[in-house]
């Protein structure tokens, strides 16, 4: 564009094409010149940044009440700050939620940076998400309900209900998921630039969308592909190559140093995923796939200001990049939002020691023989919350090289009490000579000290009782002060109560011995996923991708790959009951854990959401993996019976064992 184009952007082009949204980071690591890469790369009309993970807000709450933290993502403000001259010149507007727990204070140092470079862009930051005072006496007042409250299959982990329960786990942060009325009202008032706090991930994309069509509040199909677009860019590269199951199709040298998403979203609300042709990475129907089914909760997305119906989502690819998303419609939303609870919970202490080759089993029964011995003598053996003796790996057969020979065993401790954990830490020093053949320990023990740490409680909040607001700074005549002009924000003008989540298994399942001969292969040959957290809950999709891979040959008997790929969707969709899913679970399975099961039939997905899987969830939970970002690739390498034709189909043959190391 030239820049009369760019001043005409707001007043001749609003509305009547897509709205080209830019993300640039979805976490609080991702460096500031990806901000800038968005803004000079292309031409877009938005910038969006997602900069906060559940915990990113409680740890740095109890630094910034004491002064000694800002209370803001400095990787937002070193994005504004390398690119704030082009956000001028361009006039592209910025939503971000790196305000975490102080988006004032990072909006007024932006209005400085502002003014020092006499530019004129405005400054509004959005309020009403830091509910900490509201919970400084739940004791006295009640615990909100539970995330998964209304679901009475799902049960809760043993130390659930601790904040409440025991007086020594002060609350350090409880923050709510705002949605975009406080950001559409921002830019209504002529903002340039919209500092949040916890507002949803996806809410800075909704919010410009929203400005850009002049959707109503109502319009809820169109706001539900808002939502989408937004949970499809939200992550940095993850729809540009990043996280993405199919990878090694791929050379290895365009999986890094890439640039983010876009989203172009139409008036009626889909959108076309896309990405500047500058710098690596790639959009693909697949990249999108796993992307869209990342972190979902089954067939229904939500939204503080509209629920996304997904069953009917479709997915094509139009072109190199460019990735078409539609299907989605909407209902009102709910009555209540996600509410995050931080509180200090204790201590955590992590032990790691190896172990090499022959007898690895014996020798890790041996050591925790010996170590709860020990705890036992100290009387602390059961003064744990958790105390766990996770075995990490299996040594390989006839092995090449000793480091292929070595698997270790993770001690997790976590106590109310740091002398507890100090108990488990002695016992290094104690039996430091009493151990097995080979006994040794990895470099850095430093994790056995016991370190203070926060859980997490997932709650429900009414949106009625939220006192939200979009803030407006002028320049004022002193020179390091602001003007601020506050105006009150609404809930939504209609709630509709949550139902009970769907789940099924498949309509119509065919005989699996109907497709053929089989062979022994592993479910990832032919099947892509993605995994995710929920708090204490993980999200695996399963789905058939689109792109074949370079080592493709049709077979003479199937010309062209849609009725083998259709005839894949039947098999994967009758395969994958929540039987099967536990099966695959194995040792992992505990019948604690509930299982619900959905189907996205016209991207050939199956999706499943194992509430209670990861314990209390982020950093409360005991698992190596306490994210879940690893579950979907685990389940992928299960062995299964594979329809030998499905495998020639992929260009493997009866080749399972594709080396992809």
């Amino acid at each position: 564009m030239s820049p009369l184009d760019y001043g005409t952007r707001w007043t001749e082009q609003r509305g009547k094409r897509p709205v080209r949204i830019a993300n640039c980071s979805g976490y609080k690591a991702d460096p500031g010149y990806h901000m800038r890469y968005q803004a000079e790369l292309g031409d877009v009309d938005f910038i969006t940044g997602d900069y906060l993970a559940e915990v990113n807000i409680a740890e740095n709450a109890e630094a910034h009440a004491k002064g000694q933290h800002p209370g803001w993502e400095e990787t937002a403000w070193d994005g504004i700050r390398q690119t704030v001259e082009l956000l001028s010149e361009k006039r592209i507007r910025v939503i971000v939620n790196g305000g975490a727990h102080n988006p004032k204070g990072l909006a007024e140092k932006i209005q400085q940076l502002v003014t020092e470079k006499g530019l004129n862009l405005k400054v509004a930051y959005v309020l009403g998400d830091n509910l900490i005072n509201e919970m400084k006496d739940i004791r006295k007042n009640g615990l909100p309900p539970h995330l998964d409250s209304e679901n009475s299959e799902v049960k809760y982990d043993t130390h659930t209900l601790d904040l409440f329960e025991k007086s020594d786990k002060p609350i350090v942060s409880a923050n709510v998921y705002l949605g975009a009325r406080e950001i559409l009202k921002g830019l209504q008032e002529g903002a340039d630039i919209i500092i949040a706090g916890r507002v949803a991930d996806a809410s800075p994309v909704i919010g410009a969308a929203w400005f850009w069509h002049s959707w109503k509040d109502t319009d809820y199909d169109e706001l539900a592909g808002g939502l989408i677009a937004g949970h499809l860019i939200e992550c940095s590269g993850y729809v540009t190559g990043s996280n993405f199951a199919g990878f090694y199709e791929y050379p290895l040298d365009d999986l890094f140093d890439m640039v983010y998403g876009i989203a172009e979203v139409e008036s009626d609300g889909s959108c076309v995923i896309t990405k500047h042709d500058a710098k690596k990475g790639f959009v693909t129907a697949d990249t999108v796939k796993c992307q869209f089914l990342y972190e979902l909760q089954g067939n229904v997305y939500l939204n503080s200001d509209v629920k996304a119906i997904l069953d009917d989502v479709q997915v094509k690819q139009e072109g190199k990049d460019r990735v078409r998303v539609w299907g989605i419609k909407g209902r009102p939303p709910p009555p209540t939002t996600k509410l995050a609870i931080f509180y200090r919970a204790g201590y955590q202490s992590e032990i790691i020691v190896n172990a090499t080759g022959y007898g690895t089993s014996a020798k890790f029964d041996l050591y925790e023989r010996m170590i709860r011995f020990g705890l036992q003598r100290l009387n602390i053996l059961d003064k744990f919350d958790i105390l766990e003796f996770q075995r990490i790996g299996v040594p390989e057969p006839n092995p090449r090289s000793q480091l292929r020979s070595t698997t270790y065993l993770r001690i997790f401790a976590e106590a109310s009490d740091a002398k507890i954990n100090l108990g488990l830490a002695s016992l290094l020093g104690e039996f430091a000579m009493q151990h097995y053949s080979g006994f040794h320990l990895s470099s850095n023990q430093g994790a056995a000290i016991p370190r203070p740490y926060l859980s997490y409680y997932p709650a429900i909040w009414p949106q009625s009782k939220l006192q939200t607001s979009i803030n407006i700074l002028d320049s004022a005549k002193s020179e390091n002060a602001t003007h601020t002009t506050c105006i009150p924000t609404t809930p939504p003008p209609k709630f509709e109560d949550l139902t009970k989540r769907e789940s099924y298994e498949t309509a119509n399942p065919v005989d699996l011995n109907s497709f053929g001969p089989t062979t022994k292969a592993r479910l990832g040959d032919i099947v892509l996923a993605r995994s995710g957290d929920k708090g204490g809950n993980a999200n695996i999709g399963f789905f058939i991708p689109t792109a074949l891979p370079s080592s493709y040959k049709p077979l003479p008997s199937a010309p062209n790959s849609s009725p083998l790929y259709l005839e894949s969707w039947d098999w994967l969709r009758s395969l994958l009951t929540i039987p099967m899913l536990q099966t695959m679970f194995a040792e992992s399975w505990d019948p604690a854990f509930y299982i619900e099961r959905v189907e996205f039939p016209h991207i050939y997905a199956v999706h499943f959401v194992v509430y209670g899987v990861l314990g209390r969830g982020v950093s409360g939970s005991s698992r190596l993996d306490s994210f879940a970002k690893g579950m979907g690739d685990w389940l992928r390498d299960c062995v299964v019976d594979v329809p030998v034709r499905f495998l020639e189909g992929r260009g493997l043959g009866e080749k399972s064992d594709v080396a992809r190391l």
